[in-house]
């Protein structure tokens, strides 16, 4: 059984649910999963990453590789 189809028929068994915990621990699990997923998506830097970006953004501002605010929001605000 493909996803679309499974989707479907938990769709059709969903709406024939008349206890209202059971859709609330339903909701909750949906919830829960997402904001799991969410997480796994965004991991954050190491340390030794994050003193890298410092260090990477320290030596383009010393080589004039950047851009002010000015510049910036002129690029933006057309």
């Amino acid at each position: 059984m493909d996803l679309q189809t499974r989707k479907i028929e938990f769709i059709q068994e969903f709406l024939k649910l008349q206890s209202e915990d059971v859709i609330s621990q339903l909701e909750n699990l949906l919830k829960k999963k997402i904001k799991t997923a969410e997480e796994e998506h965004f991991k954050p830097m190491s340390i030794e990453e994050f003193n890298g970006a410092i260090d990477r953004s320290e030596d383009d501002f010393k080589n004039n590789k950047f851009k002010t605010s000015t510049q910036l929001l002129s690029k933006y605000s057309r």
